[in-house]
């Protein structure tokens, strides 16, 4: 079965979905503690209160690039177009990111604007 370049972009970003929900189910239903209250903790942490969560996940972002985990990137670029979230916002948002890590960021600055693209493509469709 052939594939376009952009079926495979939009499914890899289904995939990432399926996989981290899968596996989030698989590690909170083992009911450990310590791990449940972090992922809650995280979760209340995006919730909207002195910042909004718009802010937030440019934040989440920022943070993710400096750290240099695309996991944490392609989630954070996902829910900042579920929040509307503008190309010129992610990219001025990216910026901070790439002052703030340095050089180094600069390959994972490439995947993130390439799934942002993606995600901007989805968003068309």
């Amino acid at each position: 079965m052939s594939h376009t370049h952009d079926d495979d972009e939009s499914g890899s970003l289904e995939e990432f979905r399926k996989y981290r929900e899968r596996m989030n189910a698989e590690i909170l239903g083992e009911n450990n503690l310590v791990v449940n209250r972090f992922f809650a903790l995280d979760t209340r942490t995006y919730e909207a209160g002195a910042l909004d969560v718009k802010t937030k996940e440019l934040l989440g972002l920022v943070a993710s690039l400096v750290l240099r985990c695309d996991d944490c990137v392609t989630y954070h670029l996902t829910r900042c177009a579920e929040e509307g979230v503008t190309r010129p916002e992610i990219f001025e948002t990216m910026s901070v990111g790439l002052v703030v890590g340095g050089s180094i960021v600069i390959p994972h600055l490439r995947r993130a604007v390439d799934r942002w693209t993606q995600l901007e493509k989805k968003s068309h469709e």
